[in-house]
């Protein structure tokens, strides 16, 4: 189980979901629907939330957490399925490798104490947010690419 404060929530979690729905959205060709794109985000952040509190191992979370970006996208945002699930994969592992990236400057720049600091959930949640906001560009960067090629559909 992974304790998980307000702040890493409101900080985090719910950021990650906004990003994770519109690389879903971007991933499939598919124009944003705002009303649908945010009830699916807040869906989404509640259910990493709960999946985060279960009894189970470390990395278990990820996995339950693919699975169910593609179930609430094919559910509220009328995303296929093949579609929500690709771009589920895509963007975990898009996320995991920027991740690693800032893992890595974060160990040059904190050398012996990034123990210290990984282990306080609010800095590391902090520092973890550099991934995040390079995925939102990348993801932002893609849409408005497909937007200017006029790729972009309606569901």
């Amino acid at each position: 189980m992974l304790n998980i404060s307000v702040f890493e929530f409101i900080v985090r979690i719910l950021p990650e979901a906004l990003v994770f729905i519109f690389a879903t959205y971007t991933f499939s060709n598919i124009k944003i629907d705002k009303k649908k794109y945010l009830l699916a985000s807040v869906i989404l952040g509640c259910c990493v939330f709960i999946i985060r509190k279960l009894p189970i191992n470390y990395g278990v979370h990820t996995i339950l957490n693919i699975f169910t970006l593609p179930i609430i996208c094919t559910s509220i945002n009328k995303i296929s399925i093949v579609e929500a699930t690709k771009s589920s994969i895509i963007t975990t592992i898009l996320l995991f490798v920027l991740e690693g990236v800032n893992v890595f400057f974060l160990s040059l720049i904190f050398k012996d104490s990034l123990t210290q600091v990984m282990s306080n959930p609010t800095l590391k949640t902090i520092y973890g947010l550099p991934s995040l906001a390079v995925l939102a560009i990348i993801v932002i960067g893609y849409y408005n690419y497909l937007g200017k090629k006029e790729k972009l559909n309606y569901v």
